[in-house]
Formats: C-alpha cells, sequence, structure tokens
C-alpha cells in the first residue's frame, strides 16, 4: 500500500509580485490515497472486532478498544505520510476521520460473531 505524493509545484501559477509556487492536486493521486485510508481502516476494523470478540470484551470496553485502533491507524497514517498531510491528502479529516464509521460498523460485526462464537457455542 503505497501513499503517492498528490501534490505538484505549478510554475505556470507563480503570480508576478510574490513568486510562490501553487500547490495543485493529483486527483489520482488523492483518489489512491484515499482508497488506501479506507482499505486500512476497513481491514484494521475487522481484524479489531475479531480480536476483541476472542477477548471477551463487551460493553464500552469493546468501543473504547475500537478507539483505540483507529487512532493507532491514525498515527500510522500520518508516519507513512512522513507528517506532511499537504503533501498527501487536501485535510486533516482525511487521515483523522475518514473511514471511522463505516470501519464501525465492520468492527461490530465481527466482534459479535467472534465473541459468539468463542464465549456462546
Amino acid at each position: 500500500m503505497a501513499v503517492q505524493d498528490s501534490t505538484r509545484s505549478s510554475s505556470e501559477g507563480k503570480s508576478g509580485d510574490d513568486g510562490e509556487d501553487l500547490s495543485i492536486f493529483h486527483a489520482e493521486n488523492l483518489q489512491n490515497n484515499m482508497k488506501s485510508i479506507y482499505y486500512s481502516r476497513t481491514f484494521l476494523s475487522i481484524m479489531g472486532g475479531v480480536v476483541a470478540g476472542i477477548w471477551g470484551f463487551t460493553g464500552l470496553t469493546g468501543f473504547v478498544f475500537y478507539l483505540l485502533i483507529m487512532a493507532i491507524a491514525s498515527l500510522g497514517l500520518l508516519a507513512k505520510a512522513k507528517f506532511s498531510v499537504g503533501n498527501y491528502f487536501d485535510s486533516w479529516n482525511r487521515i483523522i476521520l475518514d473511514g471511522f464509521f463505516g470501519g464501525l460498523m465492520s468492527f461490530v460485526l465481527f466482534w459479535t460473531f467472534a465473541y459468539d462464537i468463542v464465549h456462546i457455542f
């Protein structure tokens, strides 16, 4: 899973007075980076749900475990982007929040499934 630099400097976008390069996002790289976030969060949600079910987490403990997994995932994505979010994504919210609720549904599904298999049957 490669994170691609989604910005390009525009030499034609220079204003006459200040001479700064404008940052332009490359749409394909930005979409690829968003897919990487979505897939990694979904995978971690499924694995985290299975682990939470096997370990027997119930109630609020399971949701705290999910928040911990998502925090670790966000830190991992930040580290992968070398803490330079502006070069790979259009906002910080992309790394911190995208895929959070979709992953929550997968987490709860696999959490209850694994808990039922291990502790009930």
